[in-house]
């Protein structure tokens, strides 16, 4: 009797660690699993969430550019109004304008485009030093210093990308997120690089 319940309690102690050893088994590996997914989700957002920076930080560049784009007829129409005769200085404004507002190509692209509605500004406002009147001119002065706050905003927007381009870049580049990125096909984003005008605005000088 003894020996058939000592036997019996043998036989249940070897079934309960047969069980907790399948039970670690089945655990072991779904845990991995489940930390793998978790793992995952994470690069994959925070690559989401890089690549989002950088469209909005672009819309932001967007903006700024349109700005500079509605203040440059009015400007030329009041440098027309002193220097008439400039006539190849103010169709190069205006071409490379134009230019600039149809270009939706990459940002490499785009910014090949500003710079040279850049130069043909930095022109604009070379020759509009010959002409004291036009220089003392209100209109002119808002207009050159519209131009120069939006400038200022420009290149601050611009800094803004870059630098969010410059993450999303890094992370994609280095292990393990680089793993992520090639499993959804996460792409590398161009910086955005332009000159300055060199626009600035004239203080008043109250006599």
């Amino acid at each position: 009797m003894i020996m058939t319940m000592a036997n019996t309690m043998l036989l249940v102690g070897i079934a309960q660690i047969t069980t907790r050893e399948d039970l670690l088994v089945i655990l072991i590996p779904l845990g991995l699993f489940i930390l793998l997914i978790l793992w995952i989700a994470m690069m994959y957002n925070s690559l989401v969430r890089l690549r989002q920076q950088c469209r909005e930080a672009w819309s932001n560049i967007d903006t700024e550019l349109k700005r500079r784009y509605n203040l440059i007829p009015n400007l030329i129409e009041t440098v027309k109004g002193y220097a008439a005769h400039e006539r190849e200085v103010l169709l190069s404004v205006t071409e490379a304008r134009n230019k600039a507002v149809a270009s939706t190509g990459s940002p490499g692209s785009q910014a090949r485009d500003e710079n040279a509605l850049v130069a043909a500004l930095r022109q604009l406002f070379a020759v509009a030093e010959k002409y004291p009147n036009l220089k003392a001119n209100e209109n002119f002065l808002e207009l050159q210093k519209q131009l120069a706050e939006t400038e200022d905003r420009i290149q601050a927007a611009r800094r803004f990308y870059n630098a969010n381009v410059r993450d999303l870049n890094t992370r994609i580049e280095v292990f393990p997120s680089n793993i992520i990125a090639k499993l959804f096909n996460f792409q590398k984003e161009e910086f955005f690089e332009i000159e300055q005008t060199d626009i600035r605005s004239v203080p008043k000088v109250s006599l």
